[in-house]
């Protein structure tokens, strides 16, 4: 008899917490309020945008240099969230995609998206194993892709380079280019794309790059943001994920002084710690550094 009240004791409690979890899962996506969330985090000098729609997807692009993505994850995925619908690789080199082993280990992980560049490096090998490991889908983007986060409020992720194979490109030129659409706000994550990059993608289509915020490309390089990509795209905000302190001198001040002619507000990591911005496709609010969330952009 005692076992048996032991035994039912036990599922008792089980019980108990399968339910607290559910209502917590519920109130967690109701909380969202329709709101999506871009998170640029502070990896150190590394690339990692975490994004989730309001329907609970996620994405990340990039995951930074190291492990230290687990523990900016951890501010603002629940604890019980152990699945990550995709990784986007921008760039496969290792301040983009080394924290992505560690993030594969730790998370059930759904696809993994790449530019197709490939680098004989040991961490993109060890990218390569852990996702074969984990039986991670791998999918090569091009332009035209789309990936659809949120089909009942348009949120999607769109494709723009590279447009071609780009096996034999540098990772730096082959770049994986992405537009983050929700409602009348949209963001440009521009990887590591140089400036002949940024010039072509205005050649093909200008007005469709013009958006509310813009991710610098090469962590703030001089190497990119030319001004008339930085014309074209018309941000009213500019991102710049950088290592405080960082041996490149990133950001460089030519790109400073091109936000600023622009009138762009610039948002950097190395200064503010994580960026975190959240849309309900009308208006925009951005939230760094621990401070609350305040209105930032306003569209019409």
């Amino acid at each position: 008899m005692t076992n048996i009240k032991q035994d039912f004791q036990w599922y008792a409690l089980a019980l108990v917490f399968a339910v607290a979890v559910l209502i917590w899962q519920a109130v967690f996506r109701e909380g969202r309020g329709g709101f999506l969330t871009v998170a640029f985090l502070d990896v150190g000098q590394g690339d990692a945008i975490f994004i989730e729609a309001p329907n609970g997807n996620q994405v990340l692009i990039d995951g930074g240099p190291n492990g230290g993505i687990l523990r900016e994850l951890g501010k603002l995925m629940s604890f019980y969230d152990r699945s990550i619908d995709a990784l986007v690789v921008s760039n496969p080199d290792a301040d983009h995609i080394a924290g992505f082993v560690d993030v594969i280990r730790r998370y059930k992980v759904g696809a993994l998206i790449e530019p197709g560049t490939k680098p004989a490096t040991a961490v993109y090998r060890s990218l390569e194993e852990s996702a074969a490991r984990d039986g991670v889908d791998r999918i090569i983007a091009r332009r035209g892709d789309r990936l659809i986060l949120d089909e009942r409020r348009g949120i999607v992720l769109d494709m723009l380079f590279p447009d071609a194979d780009a096996s034999g490109f540098d990772t730096n030129e082959g770049s994986l280019v992405t537009k983050l659409s929700y409602g009348d706000s949209c963001f440009l994550m521009m990887g590591d794309a140089p400036r002949a990059v940024e010039g072509y993608l205005v050649s093909l289509d200008r007005e469709y790059l013009k958006c509310q915020l813009v991710k610098a490309g090469h962590h703030g390089s001089k190497t990119s943001s030319s001004d008339v990509f930085v014309g074209a795209a018309s941000p009213r905000y500019a991102v710049i994920s950088s290592g405080a302190g960082n041996r490149y001198g990133h950001p460089h001040n030519e790109v400073l002084e091109t936000f600023e002619r622009f009138g762009v507000k610039v948002l950097r990591t190395d200064l503010l710690g994580s960026v975190i911005v959240r849309s309900d496709g009308l208006e925009v609010f951005v939230r760094n550094g621990g401070t609350e969330n305040r209105p930032a952009v306003k569209f019409r």
